[in-house]
């Protein structure tokens, strides 16, 4: 794993760049020569926070404004029938 330094100037003419650098380690953004920022891939932050990646439901739990909305689907009346092979 390598670590990468990019300056916040060069960092915002080449957001690219930092992105691929994040895929071979840690990415440290600096501001007036002195880190300020990492940027990291999600899988190495779920790794470091030691969470899994998130379910579809988790995500769809965590939009905000959702409580107290209620949702009923309407049921389906679908009748099947045997396929007529010749």
């Amino acid at each position: 794993m390598s670590v990468h330094t990019f300056s916040s100037r060069d960092f915002t003419r080449d957001v690219s760049s930092a992105k691929r650098a994040a895929d071979y380690g840690p990415v440290f953004i600096t501001d007036r020569g002195r880190p300020a920022y990492a940027l990291l891939t999600i899988a190495d932050y779920y790794r470091l926070t030691g969470q899994g990646e998130p379910s579809l439901l988790a995500v769809m739990d965590g939009i905000a404004g959702g409580d107290g909305i209620e949702f009923e689907a309407q049921r389906l009346n679908i009748t099947t029938r045997a396929a007529e092979l010749e």
